[in-house]
């Protein structure tokens, strides 16, 4: 399986949903990068996603799921030797028919390309090594980049921009600043608006009472990255933040700067004019262009959105095939139907940032 990214640092991703373990192996780091391992965990917390109740109340994210590290770190410095960090997946009681699994392709569910691809061999159950349990390894290595970019003055954060038709109120694209940031990782609920996180959960519980699941959009920025890091062509920071972006299940869509919406614009509503500030510092008044030019960044903060579908996951019959008879069926409800994936993918698409922005970074004059 593709599950190996290699692009200055490489990460490999390993294990199942339902296997002993999943983990990552991170090679290609630095040296004696210190690693605080309780801003680990706190990371690794917000990847839980809150599970929405009756009422207006914001839920508290589930327990943090820790990898254990088994190799290179030496009191709390990377060595320089690869990375590797394990979790224990949870024994669980099997109520699916796996057997029927094999064969029966579960609507939005991968079942059916993944046994044409791997021939019938691959791990289904709870979606093996496709499922978005595998974001959890990711998260580890996006918060170990995560700490290596705030000590050198870059910060990167995201909230949930839209859970179906609800908006949270939206950051300013040219003037995001830290505290906004911090403000909202330390959140339980990601968004800058309370009442509109309420709104958000509460449709989704409305969803989840009526057997539906509710996709959103989630708006990511990086401020503090200098001018001129990133590459034309196929190496453009857009390039990599894509790649490893589009590697979180659910993922449908993404946009740079004013994305879709430059289609409708002209040339001179699109242009982000330059000026000198009272710092000295070459900015640009607005900020369609997302932080990045040519692939390369400008100096303003990198923007982007990213679109998250409804789960797939629900508890409604759905009309599907027997792959193997290749006869029409009816899939039952699900059992444990997901209504929204976005809270939970909100440390997944920061963790993609990260390591993207460290793997350009290590190029970067001064950055080791």
């Amino acid at each position: 399986m593709a599950s190996i990214w290699n692009h200055r640092i490489s990460i490999s991703l390993f294990g199942e949903a339902e296997g002993p373990a999943i983990g990552v192996v991170l090679d290609n780091l630095p040296p004696g990068e210190y690693v605080a391992l309780e801003d680990l965990a706190r990371f690794m917390m917000r990847r839980n996603r809150p599970i929405p109740a009756e009422g207006d109340g914001i839920p508290m994210p589930q327990p943090a799921d820790m990898p254990q590290i088994l190799s290179g770190l030496v009191q709390n410095r990377t060595t320089g030797s690869p990375l590797c960090a394990f979790l224990n997946n949870p024994k669980t009681i099997e109520q699916l028919d796996y057997r029927s699994m094999s064969r029966i392709a579960r609507p939005g569910h991968a079942d059916y390309t993944g046994a044409m691809r791997y021939r019938g061999f691959a791990d289904v159950r709870s979606g093996g090594h496709l499922s978005e349990r595998m974001t959890i390894p990711l998260c580890f290595a996006g918060a170990v980049c995560q700490q290596m970019l705030e000590r050198r003055g870059i910060y990167v954060g995201a909230h949930i921009a839209s859970i179906h038709t609800t908006q949270d109120k939206p950051l300013s694209p040219t003037n995001v600043t830290r505290e906004e940031l911090l403000s909202i990782r330390n959140k339980a609920f990601a968004v800058q608006d309370d009442s509109k996180g309420r709104r958000m959960l509460n449709d989704i519980q409305r969803a989840a009472d009526g057997g539906e699941s509710l996709g959103g959009t989630i708006a990511c920025y990086a401020i503090g990255v200098p001018a001129g890091v990133g590459s034309p062509i196929f190496d453009g920071i857009e390039n990599t933040i894509a790649q490893l972006t589009f590697g979180i299940p659910g993922v449908r869509g993404l946009e740079f700067g004013a994305g879709f919406a430059s289609a409708k614009m002209t040339g001179s509503q699109h242009n982000d004019p330059f000026y000198v500030d009272e710092h000295g510092h070459v900015m640009t008044r607005s900020n369609h262009h997302g932080g990045i030019l040519g692939g390369i960044s400008s100096g303003m903060p990198i923007a982007f959105r990213v679109a998250i579908k409804p789960a797939a996951s629900i508890a409604k019959p759905q009309e599907t095939v027997d792959y193997s008879a290749m006869s029409n069926e009816v899939l039952p409800s699900a059992l444990n139907p997901k209504p929204c994936l976005v809270p939970e993918a909100v440390a997944a698409v920061e963790a993609a940032a990260c390591i993207a922005l460290v793997s350009h970074l290590l190029d970067y004059p001064n950055f080791v």
